[in-house]
């Protein structure tokens, strides 16, 4: 390894996977959503990189531990019992393995993530 395997995420030019959740799972709105994922890891267990999603509503179930910071926009986290957390830019949370609810993007929202899947 040397200091170009460094990933620089301000300047990696990694194409953007745009897609949209399953129609099932959308609540409201046209939830389009596009990941630049800069980083796999080669154990294919660790990703990171940009996500960003247009306002909609949409369930989550998340099988991976992602680490986030909210670079812009406004979103809201809820669980499957309502309760429910704002996140704007300069948050930066952990939403661990098991966590299910909805993913409510308010004003277009871009995020840094880092995930981690623990394979079975």
């Amino acid at each position: 390894m040397s200091i170009q395997d460094i990933v620089d995420f301000g300047q990696a030019n990694t194409p953007a996977d745009r897609y949209r959740p399953d129609p099932a799972k959308v609540l409201k709105g046209d939830p389009e959503q596009a990941v630049f994922n800069h980083y796999s890891s080669p154990c294919g267990q660790m990703n990171a990189g940009v996500w960003e999603g247009a306002v909609g509503q949409w369930t989550v179930n998340y099988t991976e531990h992602e680490y986030c910071e909210i670079v812009q926009g406004v979103s809201v986290l809820r669980d499957n019992d309502g309760n429910a957390k704002t996140l704007r830019a300069g948050d930066r949370f952990v939403i661990p393995a098991g966590f299910k609810g909805t993913w409510e993007v308010l004003e277009p929202c871009r995020k840094i993530y880092v995930v981690f899947e623990q394979k079975a």
